[in-house]
């Protein structure tokens, strides 16, 4: 079976980037991971697609309040003649700033069937609360330390 497409852009970009020392059809800067985010509750979810990439390849850190998600999917080594190289290999990175509202000491991640979930739960001084109303505030003692 013979795979040809015929892309003069792709064909081109490929050209430049073994010219410019990139090699085997990836480029230097990292790859885009597609993602989907969402609050349910109180809980916000992002869904980040990696597919082809080992789960001990993803690697998330989350300094002050910028949460960094890393991957690798690393392309195939073997003795074969590969006849189409469209998908991007090498590293995946991608950064979201989060807000002072979110607990980012109780983040949970799961990776399944190539996408990355990430269940930030609302921080509790966030959540809505009730106040009660009581007495005359004057009326209230002083409290010695």
């Amino acid at each position: 079976m013979l795979l040809r497409t015929t892309d003069p852009f792709r064909d081109f970009d490929r050209l430049a980037s073994q010219l410019l020392g990139a090699g085997s059809g990836t480029t230097n800067r990292p790859a885009v991971m597609p993602m989907d985010a969402w609050r349910q509750g109180d809980e916000f979810v992002v869904e980040l697609d990696l597919p082809g990439a080992s789960r001990e390849s993803i690697d998330i850190d989350v300094e002050r309040n910028v949460l960094t998600v890393r991957a690798e999917r690393v392309a195939g080594n073997g003795d074969w003649q590969c006849l189409a190289s469209e998908r991007t290999h090498g590293q995946f990175t991608r950064q979201l700033v989060l807000g002072d509202n979110l607990d980012l000491e109780r983040i949970e991640a799961a990776y399944d069937n190539g996408v990355l979930r990430l269940v930030i739960p609302v921080a509790e001084r966030a959540k809505p609360r009730k106040i009660e109303v009581g007495g005359n505030l004057a009326s209230r003692e002083a409290i010695e330390a």
